[in-house]
């Protein structure tokens, strides 16, 4: 099937109260592995690439993998652009043929992330695409965007059921206290910030950063309103750690299809796990 807007998915996740998982991909095995979990779990899912993965696969690359994964699937299959921080990079994943595009302006003033949001809903709504907006800075890392600690802030929920009014956004991410990369500590979440802004904006949140953060309190999230859950790390550590087994297993192993192999079938494990966590398992 072609592939279908994250709005499709999330507005039957918000009528199901479950999450749709949104997997990071960066190259082919993660792709197949993503749609090896769906199929598996006959769930739907997002696959989404960042700025760092289009700039180290190339966005045709990007697009002709998951299309490709879409066609064959069972499954609902959405394409994302995470984290785009402008216009132009959101119109090219747009012209490309990705379904869905984040325009991530939270570290702009308040009223030029309303401004840049709605150019970007403007070509977005005319082409069918949807598009999640940020509010509030996620601390960490993730590929070229930074943010220390000191300047991550949690997102003000007034502000945040100003944003939704001013741009009609489809869905938002928002900063209650998870960040991206590994975390040094457990993290906690502001459940309560969580709550208010979840009835205050009427729309699905995102949980970026949710690598770490405990699958209780992940179900806890939902319970309270997110349906769409971002996940990178957890991908990240399963693929690289059995790549890792086989070479050290055997140093003078070369047969790229010997090592990439059974980290394609550790990464279809853990996003096999994460999918039941978000209880988005049987609902494609």
């Amino acid at each position: 099937m072609p592939l279908v807007p994250v709005t499709e998915l999330l507005k039957k996740a918000e009528e199901g109260k479950y999450a749709v998982g949104a997997f990071n991909v960066n190259n082919m095995e993660i792709v197949q592995a993503i749609l090896a979990a769906a199929e598996a779990e006959k769930a739907p899912v997002i696959m989404q690439a960042s700025q760092g993965a289009i700039k180290y696969a190339g966005i045709e690359y990007i697009f002709t993998l998951a299309n490709l994964a879409a066609s064959q699937a069972t499954v609902p299959v959405a394409l994302h652009l995470d984290h785009g921080t402008s216009f132009e990079q959101c119109m090219k994943c747009i012209r490309v043929g990705f379904s869905s595009v984040m325009i991530d302006g939270s570290k702009l003033p308040l009223e030029e992330n309303i401004a840049l949001t709605n150019r970007v809903l403007d070509v977005a709504r005319a082409t069918g695409v949807s598009v999640e907006a940020e509010l509030g800075k996620i601390g960490g890392t993730e590929d070229d965007i930074h943010v220390d600690e000191k300047d991550a802030f949690f997102t003000d929920p007034e502000e945040a059921r100003y944003f939704v009014e001013k741009t009609g956004v489809d869905s938002l991410a928002i900063a209650i206290g998870t960040a991206h990369g590994q975390y040094k500590g457990v993290p906690k979440l502001d459940f309560a910030r969580l709550e208010k802004i979840a009835g205050l904006v009427n729309i699905p949140i995102v949980l970026h950063g949710s690598s770490g953060v405990p699958d209780e309190a992940v179900q806890q999230a939902i319970s309270l309103g997110v349906r769409k859950v971002n996940i990178d790390t957890n991908i990240r550590e399963a693929f690289v750690y059995a790549c890792r087994q086989v070479i050290e297993k055997d140093a003078k192993e070369i047969d790229p299809r010997k090592v990439l192999g059974p980290a394609r079938e550790a990464a279809t494990q853990v996003i096999r796990e994460k999918i039941r966590v978000f209880g988005s398992s049987g609902k494609a």
